[in-house]
């Protein structure tokens, strides 16, 4: 495929080597082709600062444990981060919900089912009493049988980016826009919501410390490697960004 990093050529059989390895990726070609360019640019820097090792995942590891130093979080970076997110750090939150799914399906254009959700959507804000009627008569959800009732929903029972949604409705609530998720479009209303309680902080302190001390650390390898893939002269592909499973 004529790619080189530093004079170093990436072969055929290399990347027919590496694909099985990325058949889950959207293109499992690019994929194996980015990850094989990013490690020979970190094996030729671990080949130049003398690291040694039993196979290239352990020199890989140990020139990230030598060039890459990122401080500790603090007792305040904690603090600041409980405070901040206090719905992370509550246990026994409780919503009822109801929900009007306009399901997305190959013969119907998501264009005309958005234009649909939204005349719903306006309807429901002037006649909220009539939730139920039109979960049966649209949704695209079993729930529809039952007006559109999702019952109790504790956190992590539903998709995240619903789950964010719905847990941030007040009691009674209905949504102002259309939610998007994998399934569809939704029209989500919360009927009663029990506050969750909030865990101490000295009983999650350290699990945030390792959580934000990670989240710099893999900052820092990102960084790093880019500063890597700047320096080396890649011919024949040009990289999205220095992002890659080797740093996740």
């Amino acid at each position: 495929m004529g790619i080189s990093v530093n004079g170093v050529e990436i072969t055929d059989r290399a990347i027919e080597n590496e694909m099985p390895h990325h058949q889950r990726a959207e293109n499992p070609l690019k994929q194996s082709v980015q990850e094989l360019v990013l490690r020979t640019v970190l094996l030729q820097e671990a080949d130049r600062l003398g690291i040694e090792g039993e196979d290239d995942d352990t020199r890989i590891e140990t020139l990230f444990t030598q060039e890459v130093r990122v401080p500790e979080a603090d007792e305040e970076a904690c603090r600041n981060f409980y405070q901040g997110r206090p719905e992370m750090f509550s246990s026994g939150e409780i919503v009822e919900a109801r929900h009007i799914l306009f399901q997305v399906t190959p013969t119907v254009s998501l264009e005309f089912l958005r234009t649909t959700a939204e005349s719903i959507l306006v309807e429901l804000q002037a006649q909220p009493e009539r939730f139920a009627e039109l979960a049966k008569m649209y949704s695209n959800c079993p729930s529809a049988a039952v007006g559109g009732s999702l019952g109790q929903l504790t956190r992590g029972q539903t998709v995240p980016e619903f789950e964010k949604y719905v847990f941030r409705l007040a009691e009674g609530e209905l949504g102002n826009r259309l939610l998007e998720t994998r399934f569809g479009l939704h029209i989500v209303q919360v009927m009663r919501k029990i506050e969750g309680k909030l865990v101490p902080f000295e009983a999650v302190r350290e699990e945030i410390a390792e959580n934000l001390t990670l989240a710099a650390w893999q900052r820092g390898v990102h960084q790093y490697m880019q500063i890597l893939v700047g320096r080396a002269n890649i011919e024949g592909i040009t990289l999205d960004g220095a992002e890659s499973p080797l740093v996740q």
